[in-house]
């Protein structure tokens, strides 16, 4: 064991004081070229299958909208909370080096899996759910295992001399993240929508692709290693840090009652730990304080994979000359649109501000985040009040939804006892109406609905149960009459914004009906064939075959969401049909939803990147890794709050919206606050103070007593907020 032991420190020393070939006569090292190629593949792959997974949910595993949005951020919030091991792994055990390659392995593992998982043919859905559970686990590990590493393992590679060959690394590094971000939530989608396999979308390849590129960030990375510089662990402060708080609170416990009062708790720790130490844990505390109301404004920002994207399948995706955007597609805007106001905001906006004489610190722009972010969800909240419009809602208990087509030769009515549904005669082949709600007294109930039709009533006993849609077909069976076919309705809209269709038959034939690669058969005599989604498009030179003859019929545009009804009739020679709109289709378009991606955007800008600006600059060197891990804790409690929410709130979409938004305002007015009483420091003042001060000794003053220690008020003050 000792052998293997010195034999893995002896490889992570390797290369650490080489300087390794440099990029065409610069300073940048040949080595950061694997590693920026590694991040952009890593990235392609971990948004590429993020961004059809919430889809995946709905359509393959067939779980509803609000386990989907639950198991969604569910994940995302565990690839916030896994950084922390991935941290530990790295600066105590292995090395960044081998804790990125490792941690690969693991990662393109859950992708094969989750990729197999999606293979219909595997197993029963049993074994799709456990496999696609497991696969997200093990991606989880791997990308928030890997998070930590990869970026510092960049820096690491380049000399203390070229800071600022460093500085522009990290901005390439950045680039490269969100490049992959946008191609991959371009190019997912289009394989799992406009692929076919396995008789459906290919949400297998979707996955598969992502699980490629993660087999070619691991090798690119280990292309690389003979060029990086490879430094070995030196242990994780952060690990540190939880030891001295640990060791504070014991001490105070057990001591409380015979030691003399302490200034702060965690002054309880100078037995054991450094006097230093102590001071920069202090500081540390008065950020993550900070930290507390931030998970609102990541329980916002993180629904763009989720909910809106659930949105955007009950919008009209068609932008014109035969470009049709996909409901998934729409979140590479956050990325192209970060890239655009990074420097419209750095040299526009907050220099205009300053000329106004305003005075903008870190924490004033992250309050002003929350606000944008809370402005782009009443956006959303606006776009869905319009979008449920064309909604029809499953009815409530003690209810059913009913409409009426009358295939009569003239007008009839419609009478249920007791109640006055509908008033109105009914024209013939008139389009429906729409659903009307009908009461019920119980979970069912026996109606006994008068037709009267030419002066003529007939009277029909149909039974309604309740939370069903229903469709009454009234038709002629014999002259003199009437025929009452209660059908059941499918009202749910598909979540990709194919359009539902089906066929009756009026003829004395059976026909069979090709709708591009949909087959319907719809028996003579009314018969009513089952109601079958088609993909968005235009359907001319449609197949009608009978026995006896092939007739073609042009049904034209079959949009998005809607519901059709195609009455079929034989006139003469000929085959002639009347299509019906039942539920109306998607009318408003998914270009409405880019302002909402506008406000989320410039909020992360003014909140996300000013935050980690804020809390580095407020942190000596020593636990700037301790808030990033703060910083990611925010990140993944914010997932958790959009999952309790989505499964537990029971609350309409437009008003969930409006909820958050209004936490978040709330939540921006705490932090406002918070951030008034919040007085600026220098950290690097610690090395001044502790240069007269040193850690392992007090100095005696005047009186002959001991001076305490180094309090943040001693510490140089700036502005407030």
């Amino acid at each position: 064991m000792g052998k293997k032991k010195d034999k893995d420190v002896d490889a992570e020393d390797h290369g650490k004081g080489q300087r390794s070939p440099k990029l065409c006569g610069t300073n940048y090292p040949v080595s950061i070229a694997f590693i920026v190629v590694n991040e952009f593949c890593e990235r392609f792959s971990y948004y590429g299958m993020k961004a059809v997974l919430t889809l995946y949910f709905i359509h393959y595993l067939h779980w509803d909208k609000n386990l989907s949005t639950a198991v969604y951020h569910a994940f995302s919030s565990l690839c916030y909370f896994t950084p922390l091991l991935g941290a530990v792994i790295a600066d105590s055990w292995l090395g960044k080096f081998r804790t990125v390659i490792y941690l690969s392995i693991v990662y393109v593992i859950g992708h094969v899996v989750k990729s197999v998982g999606a293979i219909p043919d595997v197993g029963d859905s049993t074994v799709h759910v456990v496999l696609s559970m497991l696969g997200l686990v093990l991606i989880a590990f791997g990308t928030g295992g890997i998070k930590p590493c990869v970026a510092a393992f960049g820096g690491d590679q380049f000399d203390e001399e070229h800071t600022e060959e460093r500085r522009k690394f990290f901005s390439i590094f950045y680039m490269s993240i969100n490049a992959g971000s946008v191609l991959s939530t371009i190019i997912t989608p289009i394989l799992r929508g406009d692929v076919k396999c396995f008789g459906g979308d290919c949400y297998a390849l979707a996955f598969g692709v992502p699980a490629a590129l993660m087999v070619i960030a691991l090798v690119v990375f280990i292309a690389g290693s003979g060029l990086y510089k490879k430094s070995p662990p030196e242990g994780n402060v952060l690990v540190r840090v939880c030891k001295c708080i640990g060791f504070a609170i014991r001490n105070r416990w057990n001591n409380s009652k015979k030691s003399p009062k302490r200034s702060h708790w965690l002054d309880w720790a100078e037995e054991k730990y450094p006097k230093r130490l102590i001071q920069e844990i202090k500081m540390v505390f008065r950020v993550l304080v900070l930290y507390i109301p931030l998970p609102m404004f990541w329980a916002l920002f993180d629904q763009q994979g989720s909910r809106w994207t659930l949105q955007a399948t009950r919008m009209n995706m068609d932008f014109g000359g035969g470009f049709i955007i996909k409901p998934d597609q729409m979140q590479m805007l956050n990325a192209l649109l970060i890239l655009v106001f990074i420097p419209i905001f750095d040299m526009g906006v907050y220099p205009l501000i300053g000329l106004c004489r305003i005075k903008l610190t870190p924490l004033k722009k992250m309050a002003a985040g929350m606000i944008l972010a809370a402005l782009a969800f009443c956006a959303a909240t606006v776009v869905e009040i319009n979008v449920i419009k064309s909604v029809v809602e499953p009815p409530p208990a003690k209810e059913s939804l009913v409409q009426v087509y009358n295939l009569m030769d003239s007008e009839v009515t419609v009478q249920f006892p007791g109640h006055t549904v509908f008033s109105d005669p009914l024209k013939s082949y008139e389009d429906p109406s729409g659903y009307t709600s009908l009461p019920l007294t119980g979970e069912s109930q026996l109606y006994t609905v008068t037709v009267t039709h030419n002066g003529a009533e007939y009277q029909c006993g149909l039974t309604f149960t309740e939370r069903t849609a229903y469709s009454l077909f009234l038709h002629t069976a014999q002259p003199g009459d009437t025929v009452c076919k209660l059908v059941k309705d499918h009202i749910t809209k598909s979540e990709t914004g194919a359009a539902y269709l089906r066929f009756i038959n009026t003829h004395t034939e059976n026909i069979n009906i090709t709708v591009g690669t949909e087959e319907f058969y719809a028996a003579a005599d009314y018969g009513i064939s089952q109601n079958i989604s088609v993909p968005r498009g235009e359907y001319n030179g449609v197949v009608c075959k009978t026995n006896s003859d092939q007739y073609l019929i042009d049904l034209g545009l079959l949009d998005f969401g809607a519901f059709y009804t195609v009455i079929l009739s034989k006139v003469g020679n000929g085959l002639t049909f009347k299509k019906m709109e039942d539920i109306q289709a998607n009318n408003i378009h998914i270009a409405w939803q880019v302002p909402q991606y506008v406000f989320i955007t410039a909020g992360e800008v003014m909140f996300s990147i000013t935050g980690l600006e804020f809390s580095y600059s407020q942190a000596p060197a020593s636990m700037k890794s301790v808030l990033q891990a703060g910083w990611l804790m925010t990140v993944a409690f914010g997932n958790v709050i959009v999952l309790i929410v989505a499964e537990g709130a029971g609350m309409e979409q437009w008003t969930e919206f409006l909820l958050f938004a209004g936490l978040l305002v709330a939540v921006s007015i705490i932090f406002s606050i918070m951030a008034y009483f919040y007085t600026y420091v220098d950290p690097d003042q610690l090395d001044k103070i502790f240069r007269e001060d040193t850690d392992d000794e007090k100095v005696e003053s005047s009186d002959g007593k001991k001076n305490e220690a180094v309090s943040l008020t001693d510490m140089p003050k700036q502005t407030k907020m």
